[in-house]
């Protein structure tokens, strides 16, 4: 069985490949931690933190890539955004709702 410890390793390797992407357009992201649970918590910072579509980076970039990659993660959360506050046509179509 894989441990957090070990999940944390996978998921930040899996995020420097992801990373440039994000650095090309002044964002970034960092790994905060991988819960006992299996949950990626990661923060969106730079261009990221206080875009309106940083939902959609997530959820349709981010989170694929570490779902293809790390399967064994239940799930992926940033900690910087509030998901309440997203459009409902945009939860929708990213299938939240």
């Amino acid at each position: 069985m894989t441990t957090a410890a070990e999940l944390y390793e996978r998921v930040d390797s899996v995020l420097e490949q992801v990373r440039p992407s994000l650095q090309a357009h002044g964002g970034d992201v960092s790994l905060v931690e991988v819960t006992e649970d299996r949950i990626a918590r990661l923060e969106l910072t730079g261009a990221c933190a206080g875009c309106p579509m940083s939902i959609m980076t997530l959820r349709l970039g981010i989170e694929r890539v570490l779902n293809d990659q790390v399967p064994e993660l239940e799930g992926v959360e940033a900690v910087n955004i509030d998901e309440s506050e997203v459009p409902e046509e945009i939860k929708r179509e990213l299938g939240l709702i």
